[in-house]
Protein backbone atom coordinates (compact mmCIF):
# COMPACT_ATOMS: atom_id res chain seq x y z
CA UNK A 1 0.00 0.00 0.00
CA UNK A 2 1.18 3.71 -0.90
CA UNK A 3 0.66 6.75 1.48
CA UNK A 4 -0.29 9.96 0.47
CA UNK A 5 -1.46 13.25 2.10
CA UNK A 6 -4.46 14.96 1.21
CA UNK A 7 -3.85 18.85 0.50
CA UNK A 8 -7.32 19.40 2.65
CA UNK A 9 -5.24 17.91 5.20
CA UNK A 10 -3.00 21.18 5.31
CA UNK A 11 -5.96 23.36 5.30
CA UNK A 12 -4.36 25.61 7.97
CA UNK A 13 -1.25 25.95 6.88
CA UNK A 14 -2.47 26.66 3.40
CA UNK A 15 -4.74 29.40 4.76
CA UNK A 16 -1.46 30.95 6.77
CA UNK A 17 1.11 30.53 4.57
CA UNK A 18 -0.68 31.18 1.02
CA UNK A 19 0.34 27.94 -0.08
CA UNK A 20 -0.15 26.85 -3.74
CA UNK A 21 -0.38 23.14 -5.16
CA UNK A 22 3.47 23.36 -5.91
CA UNK A 23 4.02 24.36 -2.33
CA UNK A 24 2.45 21.67 -1.16
CA UNK A 25 4.16 18.73 -3.39
CA UNK A 26 7.36 19.72 -1.89
CA UNK A 27 6.21 19.65 1.39
CA UNK A 28 4.45 16.36 0.60
CA UNK A 29 8.56 15.24 -0.86
CA UNK A 30 10.14 16.20 2.37
CA UNK A 31 7.96 13.92 4.73
CA UNK A 32 8.93 11.38 2.13
CA UNK A 33 4.97 10.35 0.47
CA UNK A 34 4.51 8.49 -1.98
CA UNK A 35 1.68 10.88 -3.21
CA UNK A 36 -0.23 13.44 -2.79
CA UNK A 37 -4.80 14.08 -3.23
CA UNK A 38 -5.39 17.19 -4.94
CA UNK A 39 -8.49 18.90 -5.27
CA UNK A 40 -10.44 20.98 -7.28
CA UNK A 41 -10.87 23.97 -4.85
CA UNK A 42 -7.08 24.73 -4.41
CA UNK A 43 -6.70 25.90 -8.10
CA UNK A 44 -5.23 29.48 -8.54
CA UNK A 45 -7.65 30.18 -11.38
CA UNK A 46 -10.29 27.51 -11.70
CA UNK A 47 -11.16 28.83 -14.87
CA UNK A 48 -8.30 28.53 -16.48
CA UNK A 49 -6.45 25.63 -15.15
CA UNK A 50 -4.46 24.19 -17.68
CA UNK A 51 -1.09 26.05 -17.68
CA UNK A 52 -0.94 25.46 -13.71
CA UNK A 53 -1.64 21.83 -14.38
CA UNK A 54 1.14 21.47 -16.67
CA UNK A 55 3.35 22.86 -14.07
CA UNK A 56 2.27 20.84 -11.21
CA UNK A 57 2.79 17.65 -13.42
CA UNK A 58 6.29 18.38 -14.02
CA UNK A 59 6.71 19.71 -10.29
CA UNK A 60 5.01 15.91 -9.30
CA UNK A 61 8.29 13.91 -11.75
CA UNK A 62 10.73 16.17 -10.44
CA UNK A 63 9.81 15.29 -6.29
CA UNK A 64 8.82 11.48 -7.79
CA UNK A 65 5.30 11.81 -6.57
CA UNK A 66 2.24 10.44 -7.98
CA UNK A 67 -1.38 11.72 -7.74
CA UNK A 68 -3.34 9.39 -5.22
CA UNK A 69 -6.77 10.50 -5.99
CA UNK A 70 -8.16 14.10 -7.51
CA UNK A 71 -11.34 15.05 -5.49
CA UNK A 72 -14.21 16.95 -6.85
CA UNK A 73 -17.35 18.76 -5.26
CA UNK A 74 -20.10 17.82 -7.30
CA UNK A 75 -23.08 17.29 -5.79
CA UNK A 76 -26.06 15.34 -6.85
CA UNK A 77 -29.00 16.34 -4.71
CA UNK A 78 -30.69 19.06 -7.07
CA UNK A 79 -34.11 18.93 -7.71
CA UNK A 80 -33.51 20.87 -11.07
CA UNK A 81 -32.71 18.27 -13.84
CA UNK A 82 -30.29 20.93 -15.61
CA UNK A 83 -28.46 21.68 -12.10
CA UNK A 84 -28.05 17.79 -11.77
CA UNK A 85 -26.45 18.02 -15.47
CA UNK A 86 -24.20 20.83 -14.46
CA UNK A 87 -22.97 18.02 -11.34
CA UNK A 88 -22.12 15.31 -13.80
CA UNK A 89 -21.01 18.03 -15.97
CA UNK A 90 -18.14 18.82 -12.95
CA UNK A 91 -17.38 15.34 -13.08
CA UNK A 92 -16.73 14.40 -16.34
CA UNK A 93 -14.19 17.80 -16.21
CA UNK A 94 -12.96 15.87 -13.06
CA UNK A 95 -11.74 13.07 -15.35
CA UNK A 96 -10.22 15.43 -17.83
CA UNK A 97 -8.34 16.67 -14.84
CA UNK A 98 -7.29 13.26 -13.64
CA UNK A 99 -5.98 12.17 -16.82
CA UNK A 100 -3.66 15.15 -17.18
CA UNK A 101 -2.16 14.72 -13.80
CA UNK A 102 -1.84 11.17 -14.45
CA UNK A 103 -4.18 9.79 -11.69
CA UNK A 104 -6.63 6.69 -11.29
CA UNK A 105 -8.89 7.42 -9.13
CA UNK A 106 -11.52 11.04 -8.66
CA UNK A 107 -13.01 11.01 -5.49
CA UNK A 108 -16.94 12.17 -6.03
CA UNK A 109 -19.74 12.73 -3.76
CA UNK A 110 -23.35 12.14 -3.40
CA UNK A 111 -24.75 15.47 -2.40
CA UNK A 112 -25.43 17.06 0.71
CA UNK A 113 -28.90 17.59 2.67
CA UNK A 114 -31.08 20.45 1.24
CA UNK A 115 -34.33 21.23 1.73
CA UNK A 116 -35.67 18.80 4.16
CA UNK A 117 -34.86 15.82 1.83
CA UNK A 118 -34.15 12.13 3.25
CA UNK A 119 -31.72 9.99 1.66
CA UNK A 120 -34.73 7.89 -0.22
CA UNK A 121 -35.98 10.54 -2.05
CA UNK A 122 -32.20 11.67 -3.74
CA UNK A 123 -32.07 8.22 -4.20
CA UNK A 124 -32.65 8.33 -7.92
CA UNK A 125 -31.04 11.53 -8.49
CA UNK A 126 -27.45 10.22 -7.21
CA UNK A 127 -27.65 7.39 -9.53
CA UNK A 128 -28.84 9.31 -12.13
CA UNK A 129 -25.36 11.38 -11.97
CA UNK A 130 -23.44 8.48 -11.07
CA UNK A 131 -24.14 6.82 -14.22
CA UNK A 132 -24.31 9.49 -16.59
CA UNK A 133 -20.39 9.83 -14.98
CA UNK A 134 -19.50 6.32 -15.31
CA UNK A 135 -19.62 6.55 -19.39
CA UNK A 136 -17.47 8.80 -19.41
CA UNK A 137 -14.95 7.04 -16.57
CA UNK A 138 -15.30 3.91 -18.44
CA UNK A 139 -14.54 5.22 -21.60
CA UNK A 140 -11.28 6.95 -19.65
CA UNK A 141 -10.22 4.37 -17.54
CA UNK A 142 -10.82 5.80 -14.42
CA UNK A 143 -12.35 4.83 -11.09
CA UNK A 144 -15.33 7.29 -9.79
CA UNK A 145 -14.44 6.47 -5.68
CA UNK A 146 -17.73 8.07 -3.81
CA UNK A 147 -17.14 8.54 -0.83
CA UNK A 148 -18.99 8.01 2.59
CA UNK A 149 -19.38 12.04 3.19
CA UNK A 150 -21.89 14.29 4.87
CA UNK A 151 -24.88 13.36 6.49
CA UNK A 152 -27.52 12.52 3.59
CA UNK A 153 -24.98 8.81 2.29
CA UNK A 154 -22.47 8.42 5.01
CA UNK A 155 -23.72 5.31 6.01
CA UNK A 156 -22.23 1.83 4.60
CA UNK A 157 -25.41 -0.03 3.39
CA UNK A 158 -26.43 3.70 1.63
CA UNK A 159 -22.65 3.08 -0.26
CA UNK A 160 -23.38 -0.36 -0.96
CA UNK A 161 -27.14 0.28 -2.38
CA UNK A 162 -25.28 3.19 -4.95
CA UNK A 163 -22.55 1.24 -6.10
CA UNK A 164 -24.96 -1.83 -6.86
CA UNK A 165 -27.53 0.16 -8.71
CA UNK A 166 -25.13 2.26 -10.55
CA UNK A 167 -23.06 -1.75 -11.37
CA UNK A 168 -19.83 -0.31 -12.82
CA UNK A 169 -16.56 -1.25 -12.58
CA UNK A 170 -15.11 2.00 -12.46
CA UNK A 171 -17.60 3.11 -9.66
CA UNK A 172 -16.23 1.85 -6.53
CA UNK A 173 -15.50 3.11 -2.47
CA UNK A 174 -13.41 5.76 -1.22
CA UNK A 175 -13.49 4.37 2.46
CA UNK A 176 -13.33 7.49 4.80
CA UNK A 177 -12.66 5.86 7.96
CA UNK A 178 -13.77 8.69 10.28
CA UNK A 179 -17.15 10.19 8.43
CA UNK A 180 -18.72 6.85 9.37
CA UNK A 181 -18.64 8.21 12.96
CA UNK A 182 -20.39 10.81 11.88
CA UNK A 183 -23.24 8.95 11.32
CA UNK A 184 -22.75 6.54 14.22
CA UNK A 185 -21.71 3.68 12.39
CA UNK A 186 -19.13 1.72 13.58
CA UNK A 187 -15.94 2.17 11.14
CA UNK A 188 -14.86 -1.69 11.44
CA UNK A 189 -18.58 -3.02 10.55
CA UNK A 190 -18.21 -0.45 7.67
CA UNK A 191 -15.08 -1.87 6.43
CA UNK A 192 -16.62 -5.26 6.62
CA UNK A 193 -19.34 -4.79 4.31
CA UNK A 194 -17.53 -2.32 1.63
CA UNK A 195 -13.77 -3.96 1.56
CA UNK A 196 -14.70 -5.55 -1.68
CA UNK A 197 -15.63 -2.39 -3.04
CA UNK A 198 -13.11 -0.43 -1.68
CA UNK A 199 -10.37 2.13 -4.44
CA UNK A 200 -9.43 4.61 -2.31
CA UNK A 201 -9.43 5.41 1.51
CA UNK A 202 -9.18 8.18 3.78
CA UNK A 203 -6.96 7.07 7.01
CA UNK A 204 -9.04 9.85 9.54
CA UNK A 205 -10.27 9.92 12.83
CA UNK A 206 -12.26 11.88 15.15
CA UNK A 207 -13.32 12.06 18.74
CA UNK A 208 -16.24 13.38 21.15
CA UNK A 209 -16.31 16.67 21.84
CA UNK A 210 -15.21 17.67 25.82
CA UNK A 211 -17.76 20.19 27.29
CA UNK A 212 -15.43 22.63 28.07
CA UNK A 213 -14.22 23.24 24.48
CA UNK A 214 -15.23 25.90 22.62
CA UNK A 215 -14.18 24.74 18.80
CA UNK A 216 -16.31 23.97 16.47
CA UNK A 217 -16.64 20.21 15.65
CA UNK A 218 -18.65 18.41 13.07
CA UNK A 219 -22.30 17.75 14.21
CA UNK A 220 -23.29 14.15 13.39
CA UNK A 221 -26.68 12.74 12.69
CA UNK A 222 -27.85 12.84 16.52
CA UNK A 223 -26.20 16.47 16.89
CA UNK A 224 -23.45 15.14 18.79
CA UNK A 225 -20.47 16.90 18.42
CA UNK A 226 -17.45 15.21 16.80
CA UNK A 227 -13.36 16.52 16.96
CA UNK A 228 -11.02 15.62 14.10
CA UNK A 229 -7.67 14.15 15.80
CA UNK A 230 -4.27 12.53 14.34
CA UNK A 231 -5.33 8.95 13.56
CA UNK A 232 -5.16 6.63 16.23
CA UNK A 233 -6.16 9.55 19.33
CA UNK A 234 -10.27 9.25 18.59
CA UNK A 235 -12.47 6.32 18.24
CA UNK A 236 -11.69 4.16 15.15
CA UNK A 237 -9.77 0.90 15.29
CA UNK A 238 -7.29 2.04 12.33
CA UNK A 239 -5.06 -1.13 13.25
CA UNK A 240 -8.19 -2.99 12.77
CA UNK A 241 -8.93 -1.67 8.73
CA UNK A 242 -5.46 -1.57 7.53
CA UNK A 243 -4.76 -5.43 8.71
CA UNK A 244 -8.50 -5.96 7.02
CA UNK A 245 -6.84 -4.25 3.69
CA UNK A 246 -3.64 -6.67 3.83
CA UNK A 247 -6.02 -9.47 4.02
CA UNK A 248 -7.87 -8.41 1.55
CA UNK A 249 -4.87 -7.82 -1.18
CA UNK A 250 -5.27 -3.96 -1.15
CA UNK A 251 -2.58 -2.39 -3.10
CA UNK A 252 -3.76 1.11 -3.80
CA UNK A 253 -3.58 4.34 -1.80
CA UNK A 254 -4.16 5.06 2.01
CA UNK A 255 -4.52 8.97 2.16
CA UNK A 256 -4.30 11.18 5.38
CA UNK A 257 -6.76 13.63 5.85
CA UNK A 258 -6.46 15.36 9.08
CA UNK A 259 -9.46 17.84 10.12
CA UNK A 260 -8.69 18.64 13.47
CA UNK A 261 -6.92 21.99 15.39
CA UNK A 262 -3.74 20.98 16.18
CA UNK A 263 -0.63 22.36 14.26
CA UNK A 264 -1.32 20.72 10.74
CA UNK A 265 2.22 20.10 9.61
CA UNK A 266 2.63 18.01 13.25
CA UNK A 267 -0.57 16.57 12.91
CA UNK A 268 0.33 15.19 9.46
CA UNK A 269 3.30 14.20 9.92
CA UNK A 270 2.71 11.85 13.06
CA UNK A 271 -0.17 10.21 11.26
CA UNK A 272 2.61 9.60 8.84
CA UNK A 273 4.63 7.99 11.17
CA UNK A 274 1.70 5.84 12.61
CA UNK A 275 0.28 4.71 9.50
CA UNK A 276 3.73 3.41 8.36
CA UNK A 277 4.25 1.64 11.93
CA UNK A 278 0.77 -0.24 10.85
CA UNK A 279 1.71 -0.93 7.56
CA UNK A 280 4.68 -3.05 8.79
Amino acid sequence: MKISISMYSLASTLRRESWRVTEFIEYAKTISLDGVELLDIYWQNPANKDEEIKGIVENLQRNNLEVSAYDITNNFVHQKKIERKAEVEKVIEGIRVAKELNANTVRVFCGDIREGLIYEECFDWIIEGLKESAKIAEQEKIVLAVENHGLLAGKSLQIHEILRAVNSPYVKSTFDTGNFLLVHEEPTKAFDRLKQEIAHVHFKDFREKHTHESVKGFRSTEGKELIGVIPGDGKVDLAYIVEGLKKYGYQDWLSIEYEGFEDAKMANEEAVRRLRKLLK
